[in-house]
């Protein structure tokens, strides 16, 4: 990945964004596939939306009070006189199609997972892009607790197989809508009899959401919420008993959380149970991936009253938090090399990685004008486990580790002597 500057001479990518170049796609797609693995085994089927939407959908869904929508949205006129925007992150989207397609009427909860590109204009530092790439999980139609743990519990698999090494599992409750607004009153009350002590952003916010002063990283903030009352300690009755069946259902399945009351989030529409997985080794934008649950938003944007939860965990920072090496996907000792020992021998040697390809081998062949000694060469650098030498007497088969060649009768035979366990070689036409 090689993050890139416009004010550099020259042709460059947009600032804030990157190329994914050879050598960092294989860990982004292993990555993928872990997460089909993980969230798959658990019913989540995946999903996609658009990547851009009614501009209105982030301003209703995600909350006009927002940083996302206050301050980070790319937004645009098309040449048709809509407001549309690339989208900043996924639930809004997965919402709205749940809405638009009536999946209220498939059986409950309806699971989904996803990963792709989003877009927010930040100012660009290590582990923050204003184009990113997430992978994450909504279930929608169920306020069981159970599913708020098996969310978190499926993002600590995903990390833990990643290769992330210790992470902090923090985790809060925010309670209903109802509750928020009756905490929110009060913290306004705590927050203006402190004001001078704020910083001016907290201060110019405290009418439009309260809650976002537990963000701020302004010290004296940071002095005042100290003392603030806390949302979590507000909580009705029921959302009380929610939030601890999540804490029991958690330690029997040995994740271990600490509660975290400043715990707040960025988007307005979550509710009840919130959590955020942090590493260390991320430094300032130590969040690796965290969600929650948002029963309201799905009404709030056309359709009936459903419960969801979800998470979405950031690509760029799971690479960079996990340990080298740890999502090299496949390796080089499964790979057989086709090299050419001698002139016009190209048709053969494609007949010969076609159907190594069939067999099911990883399989590449000479196709840069070296000579021999050249491709050999060539092959250990790409770490291959054998290669087949296509020659005009015949073809050979190499052991590159023991250098000790087999004759091969015909082609279908070399493809049994270089793959381990070869699968049934269709006819070679």
């Amino acid at each position: 990945m090689a993050p890139t500057d416009a004010g550099e001479r020259g042709l460059r990518a947009p600032r804030g964004t990157f190329d994914v170049l050879p050598g960092d796609g294989a860990p982004r797609r292993e990555l993928g596939r872990i997460a089909e693995e993980i969230l798959g085994r658990a019913g989540y089927e995946y999903a996609e939306t658009p990547a851009f939407e009614s501009t209105e959908l982030f301003a209703r869904g995600v909350g006009e009070a927002t940083d996302i929508v206050q301050k980070e949205m790319f937004s645009f006129e098309d040449q048709g006189g809509r407001a549309l925007t690339l989208r900043p992150e996924g639930t809004a989207g997965f919402c709205r199609a749940y809405v638009e397609h009536g999946m209220h009427k498939r059986p409950q909860p309806v699971k989904l997972w996803y990963e792709g590109p989003f877009f927010r204009h930040e100012a660009p530092q290590a582990g923050r892009f204003r184009q990113f790439a997430q992978i994450g999980a909504e279930a929608l139609g169920s306020d069981d607790p159970s599913l708020d743990a098996e969310s978190i519990v499926l993002l600590a698999e995903l990390l833990r197989r990643a290769g992330v090494g210790e992470v902090r599992l923090r985790l809060s409750s925010l309670g209903t809508a109802a509750t928020r607004r009756e905490y929110a009153d009060e913290l306004r009350a705590f927050l203006r009899a402190r004001s001078d002590e704020l910083s001016e952003e907290v201060r110019m916010r405290i009418d439009l959401n309260p809650l976002r002063a537990f963000d701020s990283a302004h010290p004296g903030t940071l002095a005042a919420v100290a003392q603030a009352p806390k949302l979590v300690e507000r909580l009705a009755p029921e959302d009380a008993e929610h939030f601890a069946e999540v804490q029991s259902m958690l330690d029997y399945a040995g994740v271990e959380f600490e509660i975290d009351p400043t715990l707040v989030r960025g988007l307005d529409y979550y509710t009840r149970t919130v959590f955020e997985f942090t590493s260390d080794a991320l430094g300032a934008q130590s969040g690796v991936g965290g969600g929650g649950r948002y029963d309201g938003l799905v009404e709030r944007l056309g359709g009936p009253p459903t419960p969801a939860v979800g998470w979405a965990a950031g690509v760029e920072r799971i690479l960079l938090a996990s340990q080298a090496g740890s999502l090299v996907a496949g390796s080089g000792e499964d790979l057989v090399f086709v090299a050419l020992d001698g002139e016009g021998l190209e048709r053969t040697g494609f007949r010969l990685l076609t159907a190594l390809w069939r067999a099911g081998a990883r399989a590449e062949m000479e196709q840069a004008g070296r000579s021999l000694k050249g491709q050999l060469k060539h092959a250990s650098r790409l770490g291959a486990r054998a290669a087949i030498l296509v020659a005009e007497d015949g073809l050979r088969v190499r052991d590159m580790r023991t250098r000790e060649e087999e004759p091969a009768s015909d082609l279908e035979h070399a493809v049994a002597l270089a793959t381990p366990s070869p699968a049934p070689v269709e006819a070679v036409r």
